[in-house]
């Protein structure tokens, strides 16, 4: 599986970097940009093995193939546009010695590195920055092997790999073997973990960094390290805490879990004339302590009235994935959510895979070949999130659709915890959002419109709505989801005052364990080398020494 030689014949092939490292770092202080740059592309060249493959993995703006390289993983056309900033060089790694070299010339350089896995990054903190500095893009599409193991229920997957490419392996092997992850087929696995990850069977399963055991990182000082050779608060922090902060990931060892040969489908949509009000209020009561094997979401949006020509309403559409034949939901939803009025028509039985493709938006009878396509539609997208630990009354749910009829286009999708959510405890990974929270809440708004006008416009509701929720809402602090990176709530500067900038974003993502994530950035990359708009800060230097423990 691995494409590196071990760690120890990896230090030594590149000893004479380490030994240029140990230069003292104001030596390097002074060099201009360009010097920067052209230190950087020597750097590269000289460390990486074999030397001539370097020029088919970096890029530069002048190479004709630049701007495919890097617009084919730009996923929100808000930063796709001549003035976005673009970087230096990308980097497309087909070794994990590129990646170490990539590394050790960043810190060598000081030009900061942004780390890509395919993601979906909706505010493009991976490819794009914020500052005027210089920046390079490390891209890990190419390392994207995925090797499993049924005997162990297990399986390497590295950092560059999509989630459909995981799915589309597994049931290539087995038809009683899932992992518990995103929906999304085109998600890279390394911003999605790395970040906690969530799927349809959180609720019996956690999310998927509960059912991670080992990965391979490169570190801050170039070396390849496994969970045993890191040690287990690194290993905490990279899965969960933002692993970019922390290091490279080249993959991941998962666990994969059992699923039936049959699970079943619903989607059943309602109208405010259908009774919508009172079905999404019961929901709050039910989502997050019916049987544990159903994930039932529901999409919340402002549309046109079928009635009434002109006139707006609100649809509640709950799509649901049981892991169980069709007998065996009707009897839980009888039992526990009688009011949905599901019917056994609206039932699909189907493998697993099946619902993979049918919560991707396909005909659950298309080839899961489709997973492997990486492509997808781009278009301009904003992205918030919330947490709901109080059902919402009736009377709140009325106010929030007038407000959304109001506003025009954002809308929800709430997704139900409960389950195995509330038995891990909130310390056992950075992802702290666990017993007490009966639901997430995700807010969407997407537009095709071009310009100023429309980016206004469609910013300016979601943020509009998201400050209208904040009755209904977690607070002290108000929780938000990592990977659903909002630049809103928040960025570093890097500056002296980094770790109280951080610290605005660090606890609505990670709550008390954003101290201890910033304690081993301290202990792992104290000069933050691995750094971004929301990533974790050390510790000022003058107060470190009384931040050991």
């Amino acid at each position: 599986m691995e494409k590196t030689s071990s760690p120890l014949l990896l230090f030594h092939h590149h000893l004479l970097l380490f030994l240029v490292l140990l230069l003292p770092i104001s030596s390097w202080a002074a060099i201009d940009s360009t010097t920067n740059y052209q230190t950087f592309i020597k750097c590269l060249s000289n460390h990486s093995t074999p030397q001539h493959q370097i020029s088919s993995i970096v890029y530069t703006s002048s190479n004709p193939s630049y701007p495919t390289v890097l617009q084919s993983y730009i996923r929100n056309r808000r930063f796709n546009t001549s003035s976005t900033p673009k970087p230096l060089l990308i980097i497309t790694p087909l070794l994990h010695s590129h990646v170490q070299a990539a590394v050790l010339c960043s810190k060598l350089t000081k030009i900061q590195l942004k780390i890509r896995s395919g993601g979906h990054d909706f505010d493009g903190i991976s490819y794009t920055s914020s500052a005027a500095a210089p920046f390079i893009v490390l891209d890990m599409f190419n390392l994207r092997s995925i090797n499993l193991d049924t005997t162990t229920n297990t399986a390497w997957v590295e950092s560059g790999a999509t989630l459909g490419e995981l799915y589309f392996k597994i049931a290539s092997t087995s038809k009683t073997h899932g992992f518990p992850a995103g929906v999304c087929p085109t998600v890279g696995i390394g911003g999605h973990i790395g970040g906690g990850g969530y799927g349809n069977m959180l609720r019996k399963y956690g999310l998927s960094i509960d059912n991670v055991v080992d990965c391979l990182i490169v570190d801050v000082n170039g070396r390849v390290l496994d969970r045993k050779a890191m040690g287990e608060d690194l290993f905490w922090a990279v899965t969960g805490g933002g692993a970019a902060s922390f290091a490279v990931v080249l993959s991941y060892k998962i666990r994969l879990v059992p699923v039936p040969e049959t699970v079943t489908v619903f989607r059943v949509e309602k109208t405010l004339d259908q009774n919508a009000t009172e079905l999404v209020h019961r929901w709050q009561f039910v989502a997050d302590k019916i049987d544990n094997g159903l994930f039932m979401r529901v999409l919340i949006q402002p549309i046109s009235s079928r009635t009434q020509k002109g006139v707006k309403t609100i649809r509640a559409t709950f799509i649901s994935m049981f892991l169980g034949n069709s007998k065996q939901l009707m009897t839980v939803m009888n039992r526990d959510f009688p009011e949905l009025g599901l019917q056994k028509l609206d039932c699909m039985e189907m493998s697993w895979i099946q619902s993979v493709l049918y919560w991707a938006n396909f005909d659950p009878k298309t080839s899961p070949n489709v997973l492997l396509d990486r492509t997808y539609a781009a278009d301009f997208q904003k992205r918030k999130s919330d947490y709901v630990q109080t059902p919402i009354s009736k009377t709140g749910l009325e106010s929030i659709w007038k407000k959304m009829i109001e506003l025009g286009k954002t809308g929800f999708v709430f997704n139900p915890y409960g389950g195995r959510m509330s038995e891990i405890p909130a310390a056992a990974t950075p992802f702290p959002h666990r017993a007490g929270n009966i639901f997430k809440i995700q807010y969407s708004v997407s537009w095709e419109d071009e310009g100023v006008e429309a980016y206004k416009n469609y910013m300016s509701q979601i943020r509009e709505l998201h400050s209208f929720m904040t009755p209904f809402v977690s607070k002290s602090p108000r929780e938000a989801f990592l990977c659903y990176r909002d630049l809103d709530i928040g960025i570093t500067h890097n500056g002296k005052d980094s770790y109280n900038e951080g610290k605005v974003y660090g606890l609505m993502y990670f709550k008390g364990n954003f101290d201890r994530l910033v304690r081993v950035k301290t202990m792992v990359d104290p000069q933050n080398l691995f750094r971004n708009e929301q990533s974790i800060p050390p510790f000022p230097a003058k107060s470190r020494i009384y931040r050991r423990k």
